[in-house]
């Protein structure tokens, strides 16, 4: 497909989406379709992680505000909506690197990925209330990332915060230098999953997500049957296995 707010790539089993609508990113409806259209597509792809960054200098400033009129609000609403549900969708790991403004419904997209990197200049916050709104993603997901009151707080005050403090609040897993920020990131990346085999680390993200979504009673069935009826049935949790016994690397399969 033609993108024409995003470059869309894929290598090494890594598929990336970069926002492409600088400097700030603003995600107007156009944008956010395309977005979907990009997530579906990684949908059916045997990933090991999607990344999702961008050029310029924020993350994303957020949703636009003129596609909050009442003619477009419910297309808005809609289309936004369905990118954390196509998110959720995705297999492998999803990571974000934020070198940047993360703000409103780009500090959603960002906090919903399932690992965020971030540079030491990068800011997040739900500002929405300065307008008279609030932000419906962020009100689900926060208190699941971070305790409740700071949760509400930043939610009612719309303070922005800097990435140091997002980290102690659990927002964001890694902080980086802004020099070569791009470079350091990928290597992370690589380091910590792309080393590891798709297969697994799919599984663990959906056996992570029965527990995440679910109260235990309900999501220790599904963990134990994803455990047993898929991980243990695969070539690759075997071959981890005895790899260890036999003191050599793993060679993965990614199946």
């Amino acid at each position: 497909m033609d993108y024409k707010t995003l470059v869309v790539d894929e290598k090494d089993m890594i598929g990336i989406i970069t926002f492409n609508k600088p400097p700030l990113n603003i995600l107007d409806i156009q944008m956010m379709k395309e977005i979907n259209q990009a997530l579906k597509y990684f949908q059916d792809r045997n990933l090991k992680v999607l990344i999702l960054n961008a050029n310029g200098k924020a993350f994303s400033a957020g949703v636009d505000v003129s596609d909050h009129t009442k003619e477009k609000v419910k297309e808005m609403i809609h289309v936004f909506h369905e990118i954390f549900t196509n998110i959720l969708k995705i297999n492998a790991p999803t990571v974000a690197l934020v070198n940047g403004a993360a703000l409103g419904g780009g500090c959603e997209v960002a906090t919903f990925c399932d690992i965020v990197i971030a540079s030491e200049k990068s800011k997040f916050g739900q500002p929405e209330i300065k307008v008279g709104v609030f932000p419906p993603v962020a009100a689900a997901i926060f208190p699941k990332l971070i305790w409740s009151k700071k949760a509400l707080e930043l939610l009612i005050t719309g303070d922005i915060i800097g990435a140091n403090e997002a980290k102690e609040l659990g927002l964001v897993n890694h902080i980086l230098p802004v020099d070569n920020f791009e470079q350091d990131s990928e290597k992370l990346v690589a380091e910590k999953l792309a080393s590891n085999s798709a297969v697994v680390l799919q599984l663990t993200k959906r056996a992570f997500l029965e527990g995440f979504t679910k109260n235990y009673s309900q999501s220790i069935k599904e963990i134990e049957d994803i455990y047993l009826n898929k991980l243990m049935k695969t070539n690759d949790a075997n071959e981890g296995l005895a790899a260890f016994l036999e003191k050599r690397q793993p060679v993965w399969k990614n199946k």
